[in-house]
């Protein structure tokens, strides 16, 4: 496919597109001018999903949820070819005076150069570096999670999963008075990350039991076999793992009933429904920027790569890649 530059804007622009399941390109795109109301964004770093985006990238959306799944800008449909991608950080380079220059944040797939709406755009707050900011979706995600999950003071949450939204969500749990944080992963090799954020680390069979909380985030089916069987008598157990097309069998014959378990879905395309007569997705996303300002997410950024090789990443990733936690993509 071509990839020489849009001559519709300044510099023109460039996109990563999904052409087949398990197959990415660089095109250019065709980016008009920015007009009244509108921001041109210049790209700085974007970050790969490891979750649902892996899941399109393989082609692996429901065709029930084809309409539902759409990304903010997204264009093409699933299951391809579709450019797809939801966690652009980029500086304005034309639009109102007030935004000229500012650093922002915008849920738009992997792009050099875009155009959108000026309320599309979050400015990031004073103390937010770009490069950490590509964080903010799975952190929005996390805080949406613990909405749902709604911990109390002093309780025992068992995290299990420690991908990036597993980590943010114990990290985030952790801040909160007498709460005691324990992520549950089959890589002992978290362990390192989840001391870093101060909280626990245990693998599935050395995990504390009887957790008031469970959360589960590792889109694993196992994973969540593992977070029923650590949740305490009528506690709740939050499932955060999206697992497209594929069958999840649990053990419900087991020690779900007589525990009197509960197990209840988050998902960040709704505010969660305690909050929601006050929040709206703007004011979740202020928060979330706002709470990426401490320095100690930054060993969630594991790796980084240029834009022009984001098509390899893909690949890679979608094959495992487990030593990665957020993939960051770096723009010319």
């Amino acid at each position: 496919m071509p990839t020489s530059l849009s001559d519709d804007i300044p510099g023109g622009s460039r996109a990563c597109w999904i052409e087949a399941p398990g197959r990415a390109v660089i095109r250019a795109a065709a980016v008009p001018a920015a007009a009244a109301g509108q921001v041109q964004v210049r790209a700085l770093h974007s970050a790969v999903s490891r979750g649902t985006e892996m899941l399109v990238f393989r082609g692996e959306v429901p065709k029930s949820e084809f309409q539902r799944m759409r990304a903010p800008f997204q264009e093409g449909d699933f299951p391809a070819p579709v450019k797809y991608g939801y966690a652009s950080v980029g500086v304005v380079e034309v639009g109102p005076e007030s935004l000229k220059g500012r650093y922002v944040f915008c849920l738009h797939p992997h792009q050099t150069r875009y155009v959108v709406p000026v309320d599309a755009v979050h400015v990031l707050p004073d103390g937010l570096p770009p490069a950490r900011a590509v964080l903010a979706a799975n952190m929005e995600t996390a805080v949406n999670a613990l909405w749902d999950a709604a911990p109390r003071v002093g309780d025992r949450v068992a995290v299990v999963g420690g991908g990036v939204v597993g980590l943010l969500v114990a990290w985030l749990a952790g801040r909160m008075p007498g709460c005691t944080v324990e992520l549950v992963d089959v890589r002992a090799s978290r362990r390192t990350v989840a001391e870093a954020l101060g909280v626990g680390f245990a693998t599935p069979r050395d995990a504390t039991p009887d957790a008031d909380l469970v959360v589960h985030a590792s889109g694993d089916p196992q994973g969540l076999v593992t977070a029923l069987k650590l949740a305490a008598f009528e506690a709740s157990v939050i499932e955060m793992s999206w697992y497209g097309t594929r069958d999840v069998p649990l053990p419900l014959g087991e020690a779900f009933h007589s525990r009197r378990l509960t197990l209840r879905s988050s998902q960040v395309g709704h505010v969660a429904t305690a909050q929601r007569a006050r929040w709206d997705r703007r004011r979740r996303m202020a928060l979330a920027l706002s709470l990426l300002r401490d320095p100690v997410l930054d060993v969630l950024i594991t790796d980084s790569a240029p834009f022009d090789k984001l098509p390899v990443v893909l690949e890679r990733l979608s094959s495992g890649a487990l030593d990665t936690l957020c993939q960051r993509i770096d723009y010319p």
